[in-house]
C-alpha cells in the first residue's frame, strides 16, 4: 500500500516461512521487463516523475517547451478529479504558449497504443502538505503513471489492502489529487498467489461505505473463465504493452452521466473479441451466451461503439424486445456515452436514421416490432402511405439491402423466433446478426417449429444464429461471485395427502405460509419480494385474499404488521399498441386477457385505488405504463433505510403473472414465491430476479416454491449449467440443506471455543473483554465473524423445522450471540481505530491492519433508532410487567447492532437514567435524549477548554465549524491559540496536546464521514 510513513530502514527480520514484499517485487519487476517494459530505477520522487514525463510529452508532440510553459501544462492537466483526468487522457486537448501560438496535444499515442513508451518505477515517493506516501510499483505509459500495483506478503487477505488504498485516497492532498498520479486509471494488488484489480475512480464511487457495496474488483480469467490469479501469470496475460494498452483505450468505459470509470470483467471482453472478429472476417452470425445479472448491456454498447469506428460497417443496429427494453436500452447506452442514442419514438424516425449518413446515426437503438413493421409490405403504416402516393418504408430502404449492417439482439431467445427474424434476413443478405441470451433455446426447451423439406425440428438459438461465440453461464458467475446462488424451499403443507408435483395447494394455506415465514426469507424486511402466481385471476383472488386475512390479523393482533402488498398485471390492450406491445412477450396475461376483458379492467381498476391510496398517487388504467414504471421504481426503492423513506412508501410483495419476472434488476429483491409451473429458461429467468449480489446480509437468492418443481429446477440446472453436470451445477447453484449449515455454525463455535480456552478464558461473550493482545483480538474477531456469517444464512432460510431451530439454539443461545455481537463490535471498534504500521516496517504489530471487518453482518433491519426509543418508552412504562427488556437487555441489544457503533455508549448511559415505571412518553424518551447528548457534548468540551486555556464558546465555534464543513482548518486553529501568547515552538506542543484531546471527540461526532485534514492529527 502508499506507506503513511517514510523511512529507509530494511524490515526487521521475520520468519523465513514469509517472502517479504521486496523479494515480491523485484520478481515481479524482472517479469515485467521480461514483457519489454523499460526498468526506471532513476525515477524515485515527484520532481524525476515530471521531467521523464515532460521528455515523453516533448518527443510525441514534437514541441519544446519553456520552464514556464511545462509548469503551466502541469497546472492545467492535473485534476483532483479522476473523471477529467480519465478523459483528458484520451483525448485531444489544446493549448496555448506563452507567444500566443495552439497547441494540439495529446498525453499518449492515441491511434497506437502500443507505440506508446512502457516503464515500470517503484517506491516513488511523493511528499504534499498533509500526506507523506510510497507506492510499491508505477506502469508509465509514456510518463503518464497510468497503473499501481499494491504488493503484500501471503496470507494478507487483498480486501484489506483494497481498503488501505481508499483511505489513503482520502488522504487530505494526497498525491492522487496533486500530481500526475491523477491519471491513475487501475489498481492491482496481489499477495503473489491471488492477485485482483479495480478502476480508480471519484470518492462517490471509490469506497468502502457503511452498506458495504463495495467498488467492483476484478480477477482476470481465460477465455475458459479459468482464474489467472498468480502474480506472474497474470502480468503475462494481462500486463503485456500492448494488451494494458487495448484495456485502457478499447475496455474501459467512461460514464459522463455518473463521472464514473467501469472496466469491462474478462468475459465481456472475450465476447466483443470474438464479435468484432467475427464481422472483420465477414464468417457469418454468433450468438453470447451470457447469464442474466453478468453485464449483457455494456458488452453490446462496447461492441457496438467498436463497430462505430469500422468504415466497412454501414450501421449498427441494436434490437430490443418491448418498449420497456427499448427505453432502458436506450438509457443504459446514453448512460455509457450521453446522447449516444437517440429515441426512435416511430417507424419513421427509424427509417431515416437508417437512411442517414450522418455519423451520429451509425449506432440505432429500436425494437424489433418497429423493424418489423418497417418491413412488413402488409403493415397498416405500408398500406396508409401506398394509398398516399408516398414510397413504402420498404421502397425507402431499397437502397440498405446491398449494405453491411450488424444487428445485435439482445435477449434473443424472445419474439426474434419469429417472422420479423426472418423478414430481417431476407431483406438485408450482407447482414450480420448476433444475439446476447441469458437463456438460449436449446432442443430441450424449444417451443417453436421450423419445417425443412418434410422434417420438422425445433427453432434453436444455435439455429438462428449458426455458432457460439463465448459462454459465460450462470455456473461460472455464481463461482466468480457475480451472481449469488438459490435457497429453494419446496413447501409441502401438513395432512395426509401432498399434492402432486406442479399442483397447486389452498390459496390460505399459501398466504399463510407467506405471512408466516416473510420476515425471515427478507431479513426483517430489509429486502422485498415478488410473487410469481399462473394466471391473472389467481391474482386478482391473492390480491383480495392477502388483503382480507391480513385486516382478520390485525384485529385479532394489534402488533402485526401488516405487508404492503401490490399487483402488476397488463390490461386488455383493445387496440393500445404500447399495451399490445408490452403484451407481446406476455404470453400468459395475453391468453388470459381474452377471456373476461371487463372482468380484469375492473379488478385492475380496484388494484390501482388502493394503490393510489396507499402511496398519493393518480394513476389510471389508461396510462398504465407509468403505473408499471412506478411499481419498478418502488420496489427499487427498498434500498434506502427506513430512517430515510419510511416503510409506508415500500412495496413488501408485488403479485405478478408474466411481468417483471425477466429483466426486472433490484439488489434488494432476494425472495420470489411461486404458485405456477415454471420450467427450462422461463424458470431460470424467474430465480434470477433473486440473486444480485449485494453484501454479507444477502447470502443467497430466496425462493419459496408452492408447486413441488423439484423436477423442473433439476432439469433446468441441468440444461443451463454450461460445462457442469447436473450433479455438480446443483452444487454450485443451490445452498446446502440446513442441517449441512448448522453442523458448519457447530464447527465455527468449537474453533472459537477452542481458542478462547487456549488463552485461558472460558467462551463467554464476558470472557473476551480479557483477552490480551491485538493478535489474540485479531483472532476472536475472525472466529467470531465466522460464526455470525453462518447464523446470517441459517436466519434466512424459510424451510428450518423445530428440531432445526432447537439445534441452532442449543450451539449458540440467542443472549449469548447477542453478547458475543456486543464484544465483537467493540473490539472491532478499537482495532479499526489503531493506526496502521506498514507491514515491511519495523515493529509492524498491528495484525488488525489486515482485517476486513464486515460490520454489515452485524446490523439488524429490524432493530433502527425508533425501535430503541419505543423500548424505552415501553422500559419506562407505568403498567407493572409491561415492559419486555430488563435495563439490561436493553442495552445489551444495542451493543450488539452495528448501526449503534458511534452512538452506543450514549444510549447506554442514557439508559442508565431512565425509571422504570416512570411512565415516559416516547417524545418525551426523546426530547430527553437530545437534551442528554447536549449537555454531555457540552460538560466534555468545557472540561477539554479548561485543561488547555481556552474560552469554552470559542472552543466550541471551533468544533461546530470543523462539524459544518467537515474541514479541519489549520488556520483557525491559529485563531484559537493566539489569546494564549505562546512562542511558536510553545504553541506548537500546545496545538498537538489540544488536538490529542479533540481527535477523538470529532471523529465520533462525525458520526463516520472523514474530516479532511484531520488525519494529519492521529
Amino acid at each position: 500500500m502508499p506507506h503513511s510513513k517514510d523511512t529507509d530502514s530494511r524490515p526487521a527480520a521475520r520468519p523465513h516461512s514469509v517472502v517479504r514484499e521486496d523479494t515480491i517485487e523485484y520478481g515481479f519487476i524482472g517479469t515485467l521487463q521480461n514483457l519489454k517494459y523499460a526498468y526506471r530505477d532513476d525515477i524515485r520522487d515527484r520532481a524525476a516523475l515530471e521531467q521523464n514525463f515532460r521528455e515523453k510529452f516533448e518527443a510525441l508532440n514534437r514541441v519544446h517547451l519553456t520552464d514556464a510553459e511545462f509548469a503551466r501544462l502541469l497546472e492545467e492537466i492535473v485534476s483532483p478529479d479522476v473523471f477529467t483526468a480519465a478523459r483528458t487522457l484520451r483525448s485531444i486537448n489544446a493549448y496555448t504558449r506563452d507567444d500566443g501560438t495552439p497547441l494540439n496535444y495529446s498525453l499518449v499515442n492515441l491511434k497506437d497504443w502500443c507505440k506508446n513508451a512502457f516503464e515500470v518505477i517503484h517506491q516513488l515517493r511523493i511528499n504534499t502538505d498533509y500526506s507523506h506516501h510510497r507506492y510499491d510499483v508505477i506502469l508509465l505509459i509514456n510518463g503518464i503513471p497510468c497503473v499501481q500495483i499494491e504488493l503484500k506478503t501471503l496470507g494478507v487477505n487483498p480486501r484489506r489492502a483494497m481498503e488501505q488504498i481508499v483511505e489513503y485516497k482520502h488522504d487530505p492532498g494526497n498525491g492522487y489529487t496533486r500530481t500526475l498520479l491523477c491519471f491513475m486509471q487501475l489498481f492491482i494488488v496481489s499477495n503473489r498467489d491471488r492477485t485482483y484489480y479495480f478502476a480508480n475512480n471519484n470518492a462517490r464511487h471509490f469506497a468502502f461505505n457503511a452498506d458495504e457495496r463495495f467498488l467492483p474488483v476484478y480477477e482476470f480469467a481465460g477465455e475458459d473463465n479459468r482464474k489467472i490469479t498468480q502474480l506472474d501469470a497474470f502480468a503475462e496475460r494481462f500486463l503485456k504493452k500492448c494488451d494494458l494498452g487495448q484495456t485502457l483505450s478499447r475496455y474501459m468505459v467512461l460514464l459522463a452521466g455518473e463521472q464514473k470509470l467501469m472496466i469491462m470483467r474478462p468475459y465481456q471482453v472475450y465476447a466483443v473479441q470474438h464479435m468484432i472478429q467475427c464481422i472483420n472476417e465477414d464468417s457469418g452470425n454468433g450468438y453470447i451466451w451470457h447469464t442474466t445479472g453478468s453485464g449483457k448491456t455494456l458488452t453490446s454498447f462496447k461492441a457496438s461503439t467498436l463497430l462505430k469506428e469500422n468504415d466497412r460497417i454501414h450501421k449498427c443496429v441494436f434490437v430490443v424486445d418491448r418498449k420497456d427494453l427499448d427505453r432502458q436500452t436506450r438509457d443504459e447506452f446514453n448512460r455509457f456515452q450521453e446522447g449516444c442514442v437517440e429515441e426512435n419514438t416511430h417507424t419513421g424516425a427509424l427509417v431515416r436514421r437508417l437512411l442517414s449518413e450522418d455519423y451520429a446515426d451509425k449506432v440505432i437503438v429500436t425494437t424489433i416490432q418497429k423493424l418489423g413493421l418497417a418491413l412488413d409490405e402488409n403493415s397498416k403504416r405500408n398500406k396508409q402511405r401506398t394509398r398516399n402516393d408516398q414510397p413504402t418504408y420498404m421502397e425507402m430502404l431499397a437502397p440498405l439491402s446491398d449494405q453491411r449492417i450488424v444487428f445485435i439482439f439482445d435477449e434473443c431467445h424472445r419474439s426474434q423466433f419469429g417472422e420479423n427474424h426472418k423478414a430481417i434476413k431476407a431483406f438485408f443478405p450482407r447482414a450480420q446478426l448476433f444475439g446476447f441470451t441469458g437463456t438460449p433455446i436449446f432442443d430441450a426447451n424449444a417451443s417453436q417449429q421450423k419445417i425443412e423439406d418434410t422434417t420438422a425440428s425445433m427453432r434453436t438459438t444455435q439455429d438462428l444464429f449458426q455458432k457460439q461465440l463465448h459462454a459465460y453461464t450462470i455456473t461460472h458467475a455464481i463461482e466468480d461471485g457475480n451472481v449469488l446462488r438459490f435457497h429453494v424451499d419446496y413447501f409441502k403443507p401438513e395432512g395426509k395427502n401432498p399434492p402432486k408435483p406442479g399442483e397447486p395447494i389452498a390459496k390460505r394455506a399459501v398466504i399463510d405460509a407467506i405471512l408466516a415465514k416473510h420476515d425471515a426469507a427478507t431479513a426483517g424486511r430489509r429486502f422485498n419480494a415478488l410473487f410469481a402466481t399462473a394466471s391473472i385471476n389467481d391474482a386478482i383472488e391473492y390480491y383480495a385474499l392477502f388483503k382480507a386475512m391480513q385486516a382478520e390479523k390485525q384485529a385479532a393482533d394489534p402488533d402485526f404488521k401488516p405487508l404492503n402488498i401490490a399487483c402488476v398485471f397488463s390490461p386488455p390492450a383493445e387496440g393500445d399498441a404500447d399495451v399490445k406491445q408490452i403484451q407481446e412477450d406476455l404470453p400468459q396475461e395475453q391468453a388470459d386477457n381474452e377471456e373476461d376483458p371487463e372482468g380484469k379492467k375492473a379488478a385492475l381498476k380496484n388494484i390501482l385505488a388502493d394503490y393510489n391510496a396507499r402511496y398519493g398517487t393518480n394513476h389510471r388504467i389508461a396510462e398504465f405504463d407509468l403505473y408499471y414504471q412506478d411499481v419498478q421504481k418502488r420496489i427499487k426503492d427498498q434500498q434506502w433505510p427506513n430512517a430515510d423513506y419510511p416503510p409506508a412508501q415500500k412495496i413488501d410483495i408485488t403479485l405478478v403473472v408474466d411481468m417483471l419476472l425477466t429483466g426486472f434488476d433490484s439488489k434488494f429483491l432476494n425472495t420470489l414465491y411461486v404458485d405456477k409451473n415454471l420450467r427450462h429458461h422461463g424458470l431460470i429467468q424467474a430465480f434470477s430476479r433473486t440473486n444480485r449480489v449485494l453484501n454479507g446480509s444477502k447470502p443467497y437468492g430466496n425462493i419459496l416454491d408452492f408447486r413441488q418443481q423439484q423436477d423442473s429446477v433439476d432439469a433446468a440446472i441441468a440444461l443451463f449449467s454450461g460445462e457442469k453436470t447436473g450433479e455438480q451445477a446443483r452444487e454450485i447453484w443451490l445452498v446446502e440443506k440446513a442441517p449441512v449449515v448448522i453442523q458448519k455454525l457447530e464447527a465455527a463455535m468449537h474453533k472459537l471455543d477452542a481458542f478462547m480456552k487456549s488463552q485461558d478464558l472460558d467462551c463467554t461473550p464476558s470472557a473476551v473483554a480479557n483477552l490480551k493482545g491485538d493478535a489474540a483480538k485479531t483472532v476472536f474477531i475472525e472466529r467470531f465473524k465466522e460464526v455470525q456469517r453462518l447464523k446470517t444464512q441459517l436466519d434466512q432460510y424459510t424451510d428450518l423445522t423445530g428440531d432445526n431451530k432447537a439445534a441452532i439454539e442449543q450451539v449458540l443461545p440467542e443472549e449469548n450471540l447477542r453478547g458475543f455481537k456486543g464484544q465483537y463490535l467493540e473490539t472491532a471498534k478499537k482495532l479499526r481505530a489503531k493506526p496502521d504500521k506498514p507491514s515491511d516496517q519495523p515493529g509492524a504489530d498491528n495484525p488488525a491492519g489486515q482485517l476486513d471487518f464486515e460490520f454489515v453482518l452485524f446490523a439488524s433491519a429490524v432493530i433502527d433508532y425508533d425501535y430503541i426509543m419505543k423500548l424505552m418508552t415501553s422500559f419506562s412504562a407505568k403498567e407493572p410487567g409491561k415492559s419486555k427488556m430488563t435495563r439490561e437487555q436493553l442495552i445489551g441489544l444495542i451493543s450488539s447492532d452495528a448501526k449503534f457503533i458511534n452512538e452506543r455508549d450514549d444510549i447506554a448511559e442514557y439508559i442508565g437514567t431512565l425509571k422504570a415505571g416512570e411512565g415516559l412518553s416516547e417524545t418525551a424518551i426523546r426530547d430527553g435524549y437530545t437534551r442528554f447528548k447536549a449537555d454531555k457534548n457540552a460538560k466534555e468540551l468545557a472540561a477539554i477548554a479548561a485543561t488547555h486555556g481556552l474560552a469554552t464558546a470559542a472552543l466550541q465555534a471551533f468544533v461546530d465549524g470543523i462539524l459544518e464543513r467537515m474541514i479541519f482548518d489549520g488556520e483557525r486553529l491559529s485563531d484559537l491559540m493566539a489569546p494564549l501568547n505562546l512562542g511558536w515552538k510553545a504553541r506548537t506542543q500546545a496545538e498537538l496536546a489540544l488536538m490529542a484531546d479533540l481527535h477523538p471527540l470529532l471523529t465520533q461526532r462525525a458520526g463516520g464521514r472523514d474530516i479532511s485534514g484531520l488525519s494529519a492529527y492521529e
